[in-house]
Order: structure tokens, then sequence, then C-alpha cells
């Protein structure tokens, strides 16, 4: 099966849905998870499935650059009690929209909380065309926090994304707290927040 029809076989299945809330995952990704769906033994309970291929509960170690080339990894989620993961791409309307928004949100969060982007669809350091749009799209909304490259290190989570934007919450361990939110919903994000330091 060619990429092109693993592409249309998996956007029937899933994507649909995605679409609804916010953007479906690049073809490249799209292909990657067909192919790792496939490679599945089908004699496999569905539990066991569910477990190989669900969202990971603890962000994996990684080595990754920012937007200006800095080198960032997991250790950044041990500077604050929580991390909001806002995962998006340049192709994604519903994450530029809410980009200037997000950008405001980070200015004001408390001390103890931080927000870091995950960008899916820049592919490698010869990918100036995503980069630069990227950095144009955050520029443009005053989004001025840290936005990491996604790379190999952080597929275990980039794999399991089926829709952008979708937000996670790590705490200082690198453990994924509460549920994942798909599609655009800063207030979603915030009310998470809220409640998560208050229970503090």
């Amino acid at each position: 099966m060619n990429q092109k029809s693993k592409w249309r076989k998996l956007c029937s299945l899933l994507l649909a849905a995605a679409m609804l809330a916010g953007c479906g995952n690049t073809e490249e990704k799209i292909v990657s998870e067909v192919s790792e769906a496939e490679e599945t033994n089908t004699a496999e309970s569905s539990e066991d499935t569910e477990v190989s291929i669900g969202m990971p509960k603890q962000m994996p170690a990684f080595i990754a650059k920012d937007l200006q080339g800095n080198e960032i990894t997991e250790s950044i989620f041990a500077e604050k009690d929580l991390t909001v993961v806002n995962i998006w791409g340049t192709f994604c309307p519903p994450c530029i929209a809410e980009m200037p928004e997000l950008g405001e949100w980070a200015k004001e969060m408390p001390d103890n909380v931080q927000l870091v982007g995950l960008i899916v669809d820049i592919q490698g350091d010869n990918d100036t065309e995503h980069h630069d749009l990227a950095v144009m799209i955050t520029e443009k909304a005053g989004a001025e926090f840290t936005q990491i490259i996604a790379n190999e290190d952080l597929s275990d989570i980039t794999r399991w994304v089926v829709g952008v934007p979708t937000t996670l919450f790590v705490d200082k361990e690198g453990t994924i707290v509460g549920e994942a939110i798909v599609g655009a919903d800063v207030d979603g994000y915030k009310s998470f927040v809220e409640d998560y330091i208050d229970g503090k």
C-alpha cells in the first residue's frame, strides 16, 4: 500500500472527529501511525493494542531545539510545578488563531506555571520553510514563550496526537496529569491550571 493510500485509510478512520476540534495530523505522522497499526498483530488483545499505541503517562527524555536554536531537554519541566504543553502546527488555522491569546496568558501565569509550545511540522534543521513560518506566526502573535521543535526523541508523544492543537499538562516530574485537550480551548486550559494549582 503506497503512502497516499495509507493516508486516506487513516484519515477515514481517525481524522473526521479531530478535524471538528482542530487540525488533522501531518501526512508523515499519519503514515507512521498507519504503519505502526498495520504492524500490530491482529491476534493481540484490544487491551494490549490500546496500551501499545496510547498516550504515555510520562514525557520522554529528549534533546531538542527551540525556534532560536537553543537546546531544550526534559529538564524544562522541573522548573515549574506545572507546564502547559501546546502541540501545534503551522498548517493549522485554529492553532494560529489561539496563539495571541496564549501569548497573553503566558505573561499572566503564576510563577509556578509555564507554557511551552511543541511544533510538529518542522522536519529537521533543513526545513527553513516551516521554521520561518513558525517564527513569523509566534512573533506576530506575541507568543514569546518557549517553542520546541518536535523531533524523534518526542515521537512517543507526537505519534499519539491525531489532531492539533492538542494540549497536555505536565508536572515537575515530567508526568502527564489530567486529560489532554484536543482543539483550541484556552478557557479549558486555564480552568485545568486553576483547578490543579488550587488542589496543591
